[in-house]
């Protein structure tokens, strides 16, 4: 019998991006919880916590979308 490739949708590089995105996804909710004023309308809930959770989002896009060493 021949060899048994592995077909895994990522690779190991796509699965490390994922869980650095969803790192940083966790860090951007957790700058959002830590905002002090009244409905966390101050600058961490309106502008420092959604500009880290939008940089987390596009890491994830980045794993998602690039191809891995084995593919090219």
């Amino acid at each position: 019998m021949s060899e048994k490739k592995k077909n895994f949708a990522f690779g190991k590089d796509n699965y490390r991006w994922m869980l650095i995105g969803l790192g940083v996804l966790l860090i951007g909710y957790i700058v959002m919880s830590l905002d002090s004023t009244q409905h966390g309308q101050g600058f961490l809930g309106l502008t420092l916590g959604p500009i880290i959770l939008v940089t987390g989002f596009i890491i994830e896009f980045y794993a998602i979308f690039k191809k891995s060493k084995a593919d090219q």
